[in-house]
């Protein structure tokens, strides 16, 4: 790492934080977000810190700025691609304004380029700071609400494969494939090993809420099938208390289906389930269906919106080549990059009829100008470059060239992101 980082005429050390140097850092995140976790959580946050690359800011001995980079490989358009999923980023009270978050980030781009990592990604607790390192909100979602103290009118009928419901232990090997194969058809998504479904999908305590009991999860399909599952449902219940006027609640943590049949299924299974009488699932695709599939639009509520995973395009040329493209496309894009300096310039993006792809240096006027942050935010498929031209973030030179490339950037799924890291 670079040795130093100015510090009001002192001088911080930078350097990598070892495995004893984990209870620092979780000392300082305690610190700085003002959290103190159970024990059980805090094991686990100690757990995925081990499997991270670690970088420090010491002041003399003491652990002052810190920042985390798991190892993941995020499902693009057409693919994947190495990620570093950016967390636990933290900087001592007494240190901020310093430069300490600026060193810790050149850090983490120079490790990217040694390691040929061209995306990062992180889920923001202060959503003000990120953008000026480059990031953008890149996936959207939608918490939904059902109200269960009557049957769920659905349009659509349910599939009638059986359900079962499995304990969250044994239902990994169950429903993995279906995750897996959902991956490919929504971008944004972190693959998945046995110590990410044990450890954050299907924990036995629920980190934001000790109400909710263990994990379950329904599946639905024949228990001898040799595909994977029609769908599955990840979900933990709070008894209601009468007394507090609390009612009975099914909290969904993750959704899963093939198709409508199998959605409807699943809803209505959850809606049913006794002695609760709200459904709510804090995440799911913004394109979801179930708002339309619902016969009385306010038996299911959307209760908000909201940006999921921030991205950062740490090599353009890199990731625009790995994307699958949805139509031909010839421009000249003018990018800035305040950060970054080789992702800055002027590159013509080329996109044939045979989807073979070029991004190369090119001295033609620019057809569009806009910043990395930009096109990190369109790059999933997410959002629409038109919008960012009308809002006055990017410039359109050429007529059209903006509606070209938010055509050719298309995706059939709108891209999301439940995994938090």
């Amino acid at each position: 790492m670079s040795p130093a980082v100015a510090r009001s005429g002192a001088a911080l050390a930078l350097r990598p934080v070892d495995e004893s140097g984990v209870d620092d850092a979780l000392r300082l995140a305690a610190i700085v977000f003002h959290d103190h976790p159970a024990d059980e959580i805090r094991e686990r946050h100690r757990e995925l810190l081990l499997r991270c690359e670690r970088f420090g800011a010491y002041d003399g001995d003491r652990l002052v700025g810190f920042l985390a980079a798991l190892p993941l490989s995020l499902s693009v358009p057409g693919g994947e691609l190495p990620c570093a999923g950016v967390t636990f980023v933290c900087v001592l009270p007494t240190h901020r304004r310093r430069g300490v978050l600026t060193a810790l980030m050149g850090e983490l781009w120079r490790a990217g380029a040694r390691q040929g990592r061209p995306l990062a990604a992180l889920w923001a607790a202060d959503a003000a700071i990120y953008g000026r390192f480059g990031f953008a909100f890149a996936t959207s979602g939608m918490t939904v609400e059902i109200d269960s103290d009557r049957p769920l009118g659905l349009r659509v009928e349910a599939d009638p494969r059986p359900l079962r419901l499995l304990e969250g232990p044994d239902a990994r090997e169950v429903v993995a494939p279906l995750h897996e194969r959902s991956r490919a058809a929504r971008a944004g998504r972190p693959r998945r090993d046995g110590w990410w479904w044990g450890t954050l999908v299907l924990p036995e305590q629920d980190e934001e809420d000790d109400e909710l009991g263990p994990p379950l999860v329904v599946v639905l399909g024949d228990v001898d099938a040799e595909e994977p599952p029609a769908g599955y449902a990840v979900y933990r219940t709070r008894p209601g208390d009468d007394d507090a006027g609390s009612p009975g609640l099914v909290q969904v943590q993750e959704f899963e289906a093939d198709g409508p049949g199998a959605a409807a299924a699943l809803w209505r299974y959850l809606a049913d389930i006794d002695l609760t009488t709200r459904v709510r699932c804090w995440a799911v695709p913004e394109d979801d269906p179930l708002p339309l599939m619902a016969s009385d639009p306010g038996q299911v509520r959307v209760t908000q919106t909201f940006g999921c995973l921030w991205l950062r395009l740490a090599d353009v040329r890199q990731a625009l080549l790995a994307r699958a493209w949805a139509a031909p496309v010839d421009l000249v894009l003018q990018v800035h990059d305040g950060v970054l300096r080789g992702n800055a310039g002027r590159f013509r993006l080329t996109v044939g009829a045979d989807s073979a792809v070029t991004y190369e240096a090119s001295d033609d006027p620019a057809d569009l100008t806009l910043d990395v942050r930009e096109l990190a935010a369109c790059y999933l498929g997410d959002a629409r470059l038109t919008r960012f031209v009308r809002a006055g973030l990017a410039t359109e030179h050429r007529p059209g060239a903006a509606r070209a490339l938010d055509a050719a950037l298309r995706t059939e799924h709108l891209p999301f992101t439940l995994d938090e890291f």
